[in-house]
């Protein structure tokens, strides 16, 4: 019933106390045995307790935390494992979740062991010959060493080290990797590190560890430069819950998710705003993504009254170290983020702020960079907050891209979050015109993809900044996916209750916005896309735009076999560098049709749309004929409204209206 920002969480349950019990018993725990729990994620003022007792806590519901509970379980009896969650109303800014959403662990190993996340994986020299791989192991107990075999992608050992050299509580290897294969987007081969760590002779703990040799830097010069490339960051970012079926981590949901950004072009991911899943980072080491690894969307001052301001002071060292350790392996991370648009951008104590916790993101890891969503770009170039960070992130305001980049000292600038263009699939309003906040009667944004907000903007603003400023190394497109929650521009109308930013909608289905950014970022396949959709009774005779999005330079529109003419890239205006526009098209029933023509003049592909007949079949396809029966394995299938012929229906009636 609340009035104020009816949809920002999905209008969902998630407030209130729940509690998780597991009765276990535990055989293989025995003495010289150790008992950790670990959570991948808790939704959220997790307490945990082992048989009554508690054990400890952690309120960030996002955080990673592991618990050492060998003290608390009873050898040869059943034990009760219980975790009691609470997730207290005005604590989100978009929908959490609530509950175990993500993995728990129980691990029983011999207290003589590698400590928790204690084993360091960094790839220090690369040449095309050699690469040297540093291992850094913590370990617990004496007279101790550690045998590392590396191995390839088909379990091929190619280099093999032993050592007992001690310093404190840990063991460093510098291991060669000859004729290494390199990581990339393109190429994302992955090692595997099979430590085994042993106390006079005899084995007491094995870890295997994915891990990818590849170098990242940033410079000035040549922007992003991973492995002697340069880059220009195509990025999108994503929200953790997974549209329909909600924030429980499905690893084939994720699967689903890169696979359509993959064929988009997108090569990086950027977590908004909160750490990631182990599973999603599994996947871009596989899959070949990049990855911006957020950890705060609040500091000290308040966002919402409940959120993580309240635990800033006592938890944010601590969950930003769990954060690097639990993660700091994976080839995919290139760059952290210490927190989006909070309000400590003004005045001296942010400043100071963000200095502690780069601080705490360098000691943990010297090897990456670390960045800020800033989106008071006015207050940070006067306080020294930008000019702090390694790399400055904007949020937005591209008319200060410029500006910044002359006050910041360090010579590029990352577009950390950008576009907000809103848009509903195969939904089209007429006069096409590119508006502000615009809200319509039936609740939707119009796919002509010029609809943005007061404080967002088009894509083709970021393009262009990214085309011809060399100092902007990327984008991070807000967002890559719809996503529950914030459903501006319709915050406060019902039923409203997801996002419409995406760039492909709730369900993962392409918008057309998504042909845009495909046209700019894939490379390796053509792109031609037409919209409008072709039906449009009552609308005879009216002017009805029709946009191109292509990676070709020019094309032909036809209606019903008359040319509409030949339209051309040019650097006239911005749209025209990304878009072919016949503005001037009047609707008749019939077919649409483009044909592309490549720089020589000669036609080389073509796209139709049709106007169709009635609704009369729906047909269904399963984007894959087998899944796995484990409970967790998904099929998503897609229904399509079709006319006798097999024509694809656009439109079906919508009966929601503004109230």
């Amino acid at each position: 019933m609340a009035t104020e920002k009816t949809g920002r969480t999905g209008a969902l349950p998630f407030v209130g106390v729940g509690w998780y019990r597991k009765r276990i018993s535990v055989p293989e725990f025995t003495p010289g045995k150790q008992a950790i729990i670990q959570f991948d994620g808790a939704m959220s003022n997790a307490e945990v307790f082992v048989n009554g007792q508690m054990v400890g806590n952690r309120p960030y519901g996002y955080s990673y935390f592991y618990f050492d509970i060998s003290d608390y379980i009873i050898q040869g009896k059943e034990n009760v494992i219980a975790v009691r969650l609470e997730n207290q109303p005005f604590s989100s800014r978009w929908y959490p979740g609530a509950g175990l959403y993500r993995k728990v662990r129980l691990t029983i190993k011999d207290k003589v062991n590698f400590t928790q996340w204690g084993n360091t994986i960094t790839t220090p020299y690369i040449s095309e010959n050699l690469a040297k791989v540093t291992i850094r192991s913590k370990v617990q107990g004496e007279n101790l060493s550690v045998k590392i075999s590396i191995r390839d992608a088909q379990g091929a050992v190619v280099s093999e080290s032993v050592s007992t050299e001690r310093y404190a509580n840990e063991i460093e290897q510098n291991i060669s990797v000859r004729k290494p294969r390199l990581w990339s987007p393109e190429t994302p081969y992955l090692y595997t590190a099979e430590l085994k760590l042993y106390q006079n002779g005899v084995l007491k703990d094995t870890e295997l560890v994915r891990f990818g040799i590849r170098e990242i830097k940033y410079t000035a010069a040549k922007g992003f430069e991973p492995q002697w490339k340069s880059y220009q960051i195509q990025r999108v970012c994503l929200h953790h819950d997974l549209g329909p079926i909600g924030t429980a981590v499905n690893k084939a949901a994720l699967k689903r998710q890169l696979t359509i950004l993959k064929d988009l072009g997108c090569n990086a991911i950027r977590s908004s705003h909160n750490m990631p899943s182990i599973e999603q980072l599994e996947l871009c080491d596989e899959m070949g993504f990049l990855f911006l690894a957020e950890s705060f969307d609040e500091w000290k001052k308040p966002k919402v009254k409940n959120g993580y301001n309240l635990y800033f002071d006592e938890w944010a060292e601590q969950d930003v170290v769990n954060l690097v350790q639990a993660t700091r392996n994976h080839a995919c991370i290139v760059m952290w983020s210490a927190g989006n648009e909070v309000p400590d951008q003004w005045g001296s104590e942010g400043v100071k702020r963000l200095k502690w916790l780069q601080d705490i993101f360098h000691r943990e890891d010297p090897t990456r960079p670390v960045t800020v969503g800033m989106d008071q770009v006015k207050a940070v170039m006067e306080s020294g907050f930008g000019a702090i960070l390694d790399i400055p992130g904007l949020n937005y305001r591209t008319h200060l891209y410029e500006e910044a980049f002359e006050k910041f000292p360090q010579g590029i600038l990352l577009g950390s979050e950008t576009a907000s263009t809103v848009s509903s699939r195969g939904v089209y309003k007429f006069p096409v015109v590119s508006t502000a906040d615009k809200v319509y009667d039936d609740l939707q944004c119009s796919s002509y993809d010029l609809d943005f907000c007061s404080w967002s903007n088009i894509p083709e603003d970021d393009y262009v900044l990214q085309a011809d400023k060399p100092w902007v190394i990327g984008e991070f497109v807000w967002t890559g996916f719809d996503y529950l929650g914030e459903p501006t521009p319709y915050d406060n109308y019902w039923p409203a209750r997801s996002s419409y930013f995406g760039i492909c909608d709730l369900a993962g289905l392409p918008k057309d916005r998504y042909y845009l950014y495909r046209s700019l970022w894939n490379t390796n396949d053509q792109t031609l896309h037409m919209l409008p959709h072709w039906n449009w009774e009552g609308r005879e005779g009216q002017t009805t735009p029709v946009f191109v999005y292509t990676s070709y330079n020019q094309a032909e529109l036809f209606v019903n076999g008359k040319s509409q003419g030949i339209q051309r890239k040019s650097n006239e205006s911005k749209l025209n560098r990304t878009r072919l526009m016949w503005m001037d098209v009047k609707y008749e029933p019939g077919t649409l049709k483009v044909v592309a023509y490549n720089d020589e003049g000669k036609a080389v592909d073509e796209k139709s749309v049709v106007t169709a007949g009635k609704p009369h079949h729906i047909k269904l396809e399963a984007d894959r004929k087998t899944i796995m029966a484990n409970g967790e394995d998904l099929s998503y299938v897609t229904a399509t409204v079709g006319d006798k012929q097999g024509n694809f229906v656009p439109r079906l009636p919508i009966p929601c209206r503004l109230k």
